[in-house]
């Protein structure tokens, strides 16, 4: 039985890309400096870990070597302790972009090869057409926020005008977005996604990759908390990715946590989208284990990005990669003989970095199964990865990339 299991670690960067000063994100090294800090102790909560990061499970698969050859050190405690069990590589982004349509659909075989449209670092900074016309077509009393801004700060500032005004909290960041933050009870969730229907169609003339829903609960004197309730709408992918050649073949896919949204539900097949990462892993491994052949099972790991990586948390972002080290042994006696599983990420995320914003980064590509030999597979780019998908899964391979 030939299948597939892909399984994208949301923002785990491993060293700067060639092109991270364009950025502003010279030096950026997710994975390297959480385990840099780790040693020095920085990584330590009372209660979550302490001490050095620890992913011995990870590292046997050669993720401190991919990091290395993408940066030339070796992250502390990453070294493998012997041999390495499968192919690792470092693969680099052609999008000129860091967000996470343009690393998935360039994963899945669509380099985005135009510029997203972004809002400006002003306040307002939506275009007052764009407001007037979201306000009038969608009913409401108008928007709060208008500006570049951290999701979780800004329902903390906002969180209790939005339920006495009725107001949606409307913000957005350097990535290509239109989030959308609103109560769950008071102001409704179905209402919410209607909202978010709205932004969607008159985000396409900006060239606006994703409208997100955001829903929260709470109130003002406990505060207010994000939920699980998240919904991207991305506009469709700018041409056949894996998943339209696998669907056109007749293939059996399953797309967990977020894929469904990025992909905009094109061909995204039976889709499942528990909350929270070991929720996703659990659901993925579920879906492998009852997948015919020449099936795929595409996952995206999210907490990683939004509840460590733009809250800037180093040990919540350690505690969260040691405990996905902690299940690959479960992933590894998952995978039939003729599996096989990539991890990789979709850009970086560096905790360290000042700001709140995703990092210009290099990803790893590591890729396991009972019949895959050890490798150094090189640089690769990010095409490359869905092309190793497909390869194995004997689809026509598209162009582009390191191994056409």
């Amino acid at each position: 039985m030939s299948r597939v299991l892909l399984i994208v670690l949301d923002s785990v960067g491993i060293g700067a890309a060639p092109d991270a000063a364009d950025f502003g994100d010279a030096g950026a090294d997710t994975l390297g400096h959480i385990a840099e800090a780790c040693a020095r102790g920085d990584g330590d909560r009372a209660g979550l870990r302490a001490g050095a990061l620890r992913l011995p499970h990870l590292a046997g698969l050669g993720l401190g070597l991919a990091a290395e050859a993408a940066t030339g050190r070796m992250p502390p405690g990453l070294a493998p302790s012997g041999p390495v069990e499968g192919a690792w590589g470092h693969a680099v982004e052609s999008a000129r972009g860091k967000d996470t349509v343009s690393g998935h659909w360039e994963i899945a075989g669509v380099p985005v090869d135009f510029s997203w449209g972004n809002f400006p670092a002003t306040r307002p900074a939506f275009p007052p057409a764009l407001t007037r016309a979201l306000i009038a077509e969608a009913g409401l009393p108008g928007i709060l926020g208008d500006c570049h801004a951290s999701g979780t700060a800004i329902i903390e500032e906002l969180g209790a005008e939005h339920v006495r005004t009725g107001r949606p909290i409307c913000y957005t960041s350097v990535d290509s977005v239109f989030q959308i933050a609103a109560h769950e009870e008071a102001f409704g969730l179905e209402r919410l996604y209607a909202l978010c229907a709205v932004a969607r169609r008159l985000c396409d003339p900006y060239r606006i990759g994703r409208v997100i829903a955001r829903p929260f609960t709470g109130d003002e004197a406990s505060g207010f908390t994000r939920t699980a309730n998240r919904r991207d709408y991305a506009v469709p992918p700018a041409g056949d990715t894996l998943l339209d050649r696998l669907a056109a073949a007749g293939r059996p896919v399953v797309s967990v946590g977020k894929i469904g949204d990025i992909f905009a539900h094109r061909a995204t097949g039976r889709e499942v989208k528990p909350g929270g990462n070991d929720a996703c892993l659990t659901a993925a491994l579920a879906a492998l284990a009852g997948m015919a052949e020449g099936g795929l099972v595409f996952a995206n790991l999210v907490e990683f990005d939004t509840e460590y990586g733009h809250r800037r948390d180093v040990p919540g972002y350690a505690a969260a990669l040691e405990r996905f080290d902690a299940r690959v042994p479960e992933i590894r006696a998952a995978l039939a003989p003729d599996d096989l599983c990539l991890v990789t990420a979709d850009h970086g995320n560096d905790p360290t970095a000042p700001g709140t914003d995703h990092t210009r980064e290099q990803v790893p590509v590591l890729a396991f199964g009972p019949g895959v030999p050890p490798t150094a597979l090189g640089r690769l780019a990010f095409a490359d990865i869905g092309r190793m998908a497909e390869r194995h899964l004997s689809l026509a391979v598209a162009g582009g990339g390191r191994l056409a």
